[in-house]
């Protein structure tokens, strides 16, 4: 059974930074890709980052240069750095995997198979 639990949310100040974790168990680290997304009030779910098993990553344009994705396959983590905070960025954050033995970092929601709860970050200015 594949869990993703995701932690690190919280509350910043803009231009600060908060660093997000996703613990992932049942799910076979060896080809995959993975991602974060995040659904503020009112809007759809958008993605925000994606990472394959080949390190490539891909970002959305309103976080490229401020939020870095990363995996520590030893530790079965995923992360999401985040500096240079915006208001706009506050949403629930959510983690995602793909299919298994799958590759090519994406942000299309419907390509992901296995989801977190979701954790809040909140910005104020």
């Amino acid at each position: 059974q594949v869990q993703l639990v995701e932690s690190g949310g919280g509350s910043g100040q803009a231009g600060g930074s908060l660093r997000l974790s996703c613990a992932v168990s049942g799910y076979t680290l060896s080809s995959y890709y993975m991602g974060w997304f995040r659904q503020a009030p009112g809007k759809e779910r958008e993605g925000v980052a994606s990472i394959d098993s080949g390190g490539s990553a891909i970002y959305a344009d309103a976080v490229k240069g401020r939020f870095t994705i990363s995996v520590d396959n030893a530790k079965n983590t995923l992360y999401l750095q985040m500096n240079s905070l915006k208001p706009e960025d506050t949403a629930i954050y959510y983690c995602a995997a793909g299919p298994f033995f799958s590759s090519g970092p994406r942000l299309g929601w419907w390509d992901y198979n296995y989801w977190g709860q979701g954790t809040q970050v909140t910005v104020s200015s």
